[in-house]
């Protein structure tokens, strides 16, 4: 069941360019606590299969992360040790930072895209600025009242370094893991309890792009105020729609 959601949201992801093209992103879940998928080295979302997934070690990915420096060489070494099983597969070198997340309370699904317009933003020189203010009910509701914020980093290790420190700023000061990451000149991270959660608030992200956009082009964003958010964010209403929605428990 969780590698066939896997495979449905990441297929989906793949399917019309507009997150993805190629090689491009990748996702994950989790199986158990000591173990999770995370897609394959190369491989596609478009028309994933269970081939284009590999089982891998969580405490090995994280005993990775614990180290200040690795050569290329260490990385490299160090995925494929951590693979549960003896396919030969290497996982994605951005396995590092789904094996965090996928750690962070109420997390069983990553879904990392490079969205077109949403990267349109990510580029430009205003990128920071742009995304720091939320502008209607919806994109609060599935992608939360703020993202966490990553300037960009090389990716692989030193990427993943820096998200688990943002994310840690992020939870202390909201007492609950972030819905969405937004990587300066890379692309978006989303992270969920279930797929359809994950699907969802990728699609919102792509939505509240072009809404951006198109405000910022109309003479500028008109950013809801802070009192407006935490009103959305926190309202009872809200939250039982979006369990009906994704038919959350």
């Amino acid at each position: 069941m969780i590698l066939q959601d896997l495979i449905e949201l990441s297929s989906h992801l793949g399917e019309t360019g507009e997150f993805v093209i190629l090689g491009e992103g990748n996702t994950s879940a989790n199986i158990d606590a000591n173990r999770f998928y995370v897609k394959v080295s190369g491989t596609q979302l478009q028309g994933a299969t269970a081939e284009a997934f590999v089982p891998v070690d969580r405490q090995r990915i994280l005993a990775m992360l614990d180290q200040e420096s690795l050569s290329d060489e260490d990385v490299a070494k160090g995925l494929l040790a951590a693979v549960c099983d003896d396919s030969g597969r290497k996982p994605s070198v951005e396995t590092m930072f789904h094996a965090y997340l996928l750690g962070l309370p109420e997390i069983n699904f990553v879904a990392h895209t490079h969205p077109t317009m949403v990267n349109m933003i990510l580029c430009s020189t205003r990128a920071e600025e742009l995304v720091r203010g939320r502008l209607f009910p919806d994109e609060i509701v599935l992608c939360g009242p703020e993202p966490v914020f990553i300037p960009y980093e090389d990716p692989g290790h030193l990427l993943a370094r820096k998200m688990v420190d943002s994310c840690a700023r992020f939870l202390q000061k909201w007492g609950t893991a972030p819905k969405s990451i937004l990587m300066q000149n890379h692309g978006l991270v989303v992270l969920g309890k279930t797929a359809a959660q994950v699907r969802a608030t990728t699609r919102m992200w792509h939505k509240t792009a072009m809404i951006l956009v198109g405000a910022t082009l109309l003479g500028g964003a008109n950013y809801l105020p802070d009192h407006s958010v935490m009103r959305i964010s926190n309202r009872l209403d809200e939250k039982e729609r979006e369990k009906r929605i994704f038919g959350d428990k």
